[in-house]
């Protein structure tokens, strides 16, 4: 049989009617154990904190749209880290890039290296660095890209090269892109992680993330972590995400739309310093953005030609946008990283990262274009006067 393109795959894959009713939607299995016909002997299913028939339809869902073999879908995205961090183990030392979702680098120093792993943070989009950093012993090379909240795109091929020279596993957090823009695994990662909290969920009504891969024996341990620490996806948070699945396709055009758009407005406007889009000629990691993602993503962050109080009186003055943190709604939000997302971080981390106290991150909703523009344009009137 021909293999179904990735909208088909998103709405059918790892799916099919109920065999009992012929519900056309995956049933919520709402139940916490299954009786067994006799000791041991059960119809695939013996606790759900272990599987459970929702989440295993939303496991073969994301799997086939990541190009992954195993799937495991947990509570939230730092769950999904905090099991491949847990497989490491104490000792173990991870190159990572130095602008990461603040989330993210909390749980690194704040919980993993009291356990005894080490990190180190370089720029990842310099292959440079990444070479350097992987002189010492390493066990696993962590990416995100497009990065939090820098946009910097990482060339996913050619560090995967660089690990892989050197006996390293590939990690790359796919939340910005999603698996309709860049499907890391093809690239040569080994192990992809997402918050479906963002784009793959939609709607900003659920809590979940999933870590995904090729390699059996690291997709069985990640599985029984996943069992024996607990964080596990719930059923109704599985069936959203599935939900939110079905329309990911349609929803990340639009997002990229309503972002390029406003990238290159913005680009132009006599009030901003500067702004980060992979999307834009002028990013400096332009080209590797275009060669290994099909469309630059419904994030950006800009800089204004202001004060840092003037860029929170900004955030604040939208209408349209939403002053809030996460990001990959349906509707646009606005925040201001120092003092929201990546509060976490050291002022001085994120200034050696590059970036300064003023930066504004947008995530781009999929209203109306004119909408989102007209509503920027007015907080520049609030916030200067103009």
């Amino acid at each position: 049989m021909t293999e179904k393109r990735f909208d088909t795959r998103a709405i059918h894959a790892g799916q099919k009617p109920d065999e009992t009713t012929g519900a056309i939607m995956t049933p919520v299995y709402l139940t916490s154990t299954y009786v067994q016909e006799a000791p041991a002997e059960h119809k695939g299913y013996v606790y759900a904190r272990g599987d459970n028939p929702t989440r295993r339809a939303l496991e073969g869902c994301l799997a086939s749209l990541e190009g992954a073999s195993h799937c495991t879908a947990t509570a939230s995205g730092l769950a999904a880290e905090t099991i491949v961090l847990t497989d490491l183990g104490a000792g173990a030392r991870v190159v990572a890039g130095n602008d990461l979702y603040g989330g993210t680098y909390r749980l690194f120093e704040r919980v993993f290296r009291k356990l005894g792993l080490d990190f180190e943070y370089v720029d990842t989009s310099d292959l440079g660095n990444v070479e350097k950093a992987l002189g010492r012993k390493t066990d696993l090379l962590w990416l995100e890209s497009p990065t939090n909240p820098l946009l910097r795109i990482t060339d996913i091929h050619a560090a995967s090269a660089l690990a892989h020279a050197r006996g390293v596993p590939v990690l790359v957090d796919n939340t910005f892109a999603s698996p309709y823009l860049q499907r890391p695994l093809e690239l040569g990662a080994d192990v992809v992680i997402h918050s479906m909290t963002k784009y793959l969920g939609g709607h900003s009504d659920l809590i979940a993330g999933a870590v995904l891969t090729s390699d059996a024996a690291r997709a069985d341990r990640y599985a029984k972590l996943a069992n024996w620490t607990g964080p596990c996806a719930a059923p109704l948070t599985s069936f959203l995400v599935l939900r939110g699945l079905k329309t990911l396709h349609v929803r990340m055009d639009r997002h990229c739309d309503n972002a390029e758009h406003l990238a290159a407005w913005l680009a132009g406007h006599p009030r901003v310093k500067r702004v980060w889009y992979p999307g834009l000629p002028s990013h400096p990691n332009h080209a590797v953005a275009k060669r290994q993602m099909s469309r630059p993503g419904g994030m950006l962050s800009l800089e204004l030609d202001g004060s840092v109080e003037d860029g929170k009186r900004f955030c604040a003055a939208t209408e349209v946008f939403s002053l809030a943190e996460s990001l990959g709604g349906v509707e646009s939000l606005i925040e201001h990283p120092a003092s929201m997302t990546h509060a976490s971080v050291p002022a001085e981390e994120r200034r050696k990262a590059g970036f300064t106290d003023g930066l504004i991150r947008l995530s781009v909703g999929i209203e109306h274009k004119d909408d989102l523009r007209a509503d920027l344009e007015q907080a520049f009137a609030r916030t200067f006067g103009t």
